[in-house]
């Protein structure tokens, strides 16, 4: 099996890698069997071109007259790829910590899982990994699973391999680092399957040089995060939610969650009086924004705590409301009082938006608690005993 056998050619993003670049390319030759290795030189101002000078024609040489970061160069290297006419491509960075030796596991589990995106998964918990770069890694994982759903080990690798045909119709905006983290994201909402691969790394302090500056890197990715975060509320995981509804049934997920054994009623219960909560608390718009990261952050169970939160389904709104005004009004009654559904309107919460907002809180509250105690009694008297 060779890389012709998958229609796949290897590209090499290079910025002032001089100490490691040459046994990588070497390396990657050894295994490109006459397939094109692509390497994008990134505006080194090191003797990088005259190295990759010496391999004449047995690699095509991209090259970017000043640096414009790792993410600029992918994307230059992937249009040039699908130009050619190529499947899939695979990255390996140009510091050495990637062993093209591991290629073949690339091409064997590209037969195995056509169309799929692999990722090359290190090893973060080995003698020699920089601090820096275990954190990062687990800051990435974290949010690549809030932001898809899928669990991976290692989202910061440099060793892939891309299938070219959904990014032939996917819009990337980044170009330096996080480039690499928006395009696996995107490509887990275009539902492109995503394989790990274990693969070695060495870190050899003495001689890899990164070019990944902590703070102005992480910004970047942080703020991208913030907007596949966004995307991910206000679209994606509700459109995941109804897709798995579609598939198993309503009833019978919220019966199997209430049910499942590997969690407890304490727990079940809290979920389900915390989606009450945000359902009713008035923040309407940003409700399931807020309750959706607090959920996940204390290890709730997200399908009771949504279904719960769907107390305020449209027909109960103004239920909602004119409750929360006459609640509030036992506590604040300098604004005007509200004595029949017919009287809420949009005119009446702007009057008095205080004692709505104070009724909402406290209604919020006091129904959570009663949902907390109620599904708890009853969990404890319905459900099976472990």
């Amino acid at each position: 099996m060779t890389l012709s056998d998958i229609q796949c050619c290897v590209i090499i993003p290079t910025y002032n890698n001089r100490n490691t670049l040459r046994r990588v390319i070497d390396g990657v030759l050894q295994y490109a069997s006459g397939q094109e290795v692509i390497v994008v030189n990134d505006g080194s101002t090191d003797d990088t071109m005259a190295i990759l000078d010496g391999y004449g024609a047995r690699i095509r040489v991209l090259d970017n007259v000043v640096n414009k970061g790792k993410g600029f160069s992918l994307r230059k290297a992937f249009a040039e790829a699908i130009r050619l006419g190529f499947s899939n491509a695979i990255t390996i960075d140009s510091d050495g910590q990637h062993l093209p030796s591991d290629i073949p596991l690339f091409i064997e589990a590209a037969i195995e899982n056509p169309g799929a995106l692999l990722m090359g998964s290190r090893n973060m918990q080995q003698e020699g990994v920089p601090g820096k770069s275990s954190f990062g890694n687990k800051f990435s994982n974290f949010w690549f699973k809030f932001e898809t759903g899928l669990t991976l080990p290692d989202t910061q690798t440099g060793f892939r391999l891309y299938p070219l045909g959904p990014l032939k119709r996917m819009t990337l905006f980044t170009t330096k680092f996080e480039t690499e983290i928006e395009v696996i994201v995107k490509m887990a909402w275009k539902d492109v399957p995503i394989v790990p691969i274990n693969i070695q790394v060495i870190y050899d302090k003495d001689e890899r040089v990164t070019h990944f500056r902590p703070f102005r890197d992480f910004t970047r990715i942080s703020i991208l995060n913030t907007w596949l975060v966004t995307l991910t509320l206000v679209y994606y995981l509700p459109k995941r939610l109804f897709r798995y509804i579609q598939k198993k049934g309503l009833w019978k997920i919220i019966r199997d969650e209430a049910v499942k054994s590997d969690e407890s009623n304490l727990s079940k219960a809290k979920s389900v009086g915390f989606g009450f909560f945000m359902g009713i608390v008035p923040i309407w718009g940003f409700q399931l924004m807020v309750g959706i990261p607090l959920s996940i952050v204390f290890r709730m169970n997200k399908v009771l705590f949504l279904t719960a939160a769907h107390i305020s389904i449209p027909p109960a709104i103004p239920f909602i409301i004119y409750a929360s005004y006459k609640f509030g009004g036992l506590f604040y009654r300098n604004g005007v009082q509200i004595t029949s559904l017919e009287n809420v309107t949009l005119e009446s919460i702007h009057v008095n938006f205080v004692q709505y907002f104070l009724g909402g809180t406290l209604l919020a509250a006091v129904v959570g608690v009663v949902g907390f105690v109620g599904s708890f009694l009853l969990l404890a008297l319905l459900r099976p005993k472990r």
